[in-house]
């Protein structure tokens, strides 16, 4: 009787089924994963604005109102800019905001963008500016504060 080399049929699809279920097991893992380590852009970003409102409020009597157009110190916020190239963070997986600016404060936001919206646990990060103190908050999809696993690495 000859010897024959080779898998059979039985034997090719236990295999196809058992990397079937490790698939299914590891990608949304995975996924979670990749989600989680995006979070870094925003915290960069809004550690960056933070960074550049003082380095102008140093030279200014306010806090910049926008993000955008060229780095000026006006006469009131509106016309103050801290410059930056663009309202999106450098991964683009977040879209930042400033509000509330004033000569003691400001609140500078970044809300996930694009394939980042999955992130139900943390949507928003946000750092408010209020004279002395500074409190960094974060919000899941249903704006419940979910500051405690947001802002820890």
């Amino acid at each position: 009787m000859p010897s024959t080399k080779g898998f059979t049929l039985v034997e090719l699809m236990i295999a196809v089924a058992v990397l079937a279920i490790l698939a299914a097991v590891a990608y949304p893992s995975y996924v979670d994963s990749v989600r989680k380590s995006r979070r870094a852009d925003a915290m960069g970003a809004v550690m960056q604005v933070q960074t550049e409102q003082e380095k102008l409020r140093a030279n200014c009597p306010q806090y910049a109102g926008s993000l955008t157009g060229s780095r000026a110190c006006g006469a009131d916020t509106a016309a103050t800019s801290i410059g930056l190239s663009s309202t999106t963070t450098l991964g683009g997986f977040y879209t930042l905001s400033l509000a509330n600016a004033s000569a003691t404060g400001y609140t500078v936001t970044a809300t996930a963008a694009g394939s980042q919206t999955s992130d139900t646990t943390c949507r928003t990060f946000s750092v408010t500016v209020s004279g002395l103190n500074v409190t960094s908050s974060a919000a899941n999809s249903s704006s419940a504060d979910t500051s405690s696993t947001c802002w820890v690495k």
